[in-house]
């Protein structure tokens, strides 16, 4: 690809990218504006401007990869195999008692070595 093919399609983008920032400004300006209007009508409002937002963003070369990598995503996600609920429910009081089994552990050997400082320095605990 040549470099004024680059130049071209990065002012491009840039631009694009402008004009998005612009219709998510305006949304944000238009619900202050129209503050006097239904907010059914502010509401819809904004949400279209939104939307032609992102779908002007979508069109950029960054827009285009991140909706590319969350289409790569979702499809992921689909082979993920999720767990039983009973697997679920097993493996939380897994955690559970291991934590208080931790904790208890833990209370024990503080308590011992503030026995220990404490006979060390002379400070009754």
């Amino acid at each position: 690809m040549s470099d004024n093919a680059v130049n071209q399609s990065g002012a491009m983008d840039s631009i694009k990218w402008v004009i998005a920032i612009l219709f998510l400004a305006g949304a944000v300006g238009g619900n202050y504006y129209f503050g006097d209007f239904s907010v059914l009508y502010r509401a819809i409002g904004v949400v279209i401007a939104v939307i032609i937002g992102l779908l002007i963003a979508a069109n950029t070369e960054k827009g285009s990869t991140f909706v590319n990598f969350a289409k790569e995503s979702r499809t992921e996600v689909r082979k993920v195999v999720w767990p039983s609920r009973q697997e679920a429910t097993q493996t939380t009081l897994i955690v559970l008692a291991a934590t208080a089994v931790v904790a208890l552990l833990l209370w024990g050997l503080d308590g011992i070595i503030v026995r220990v400082v404490g006979f060390i320095t002379g400070i009754g605990a």
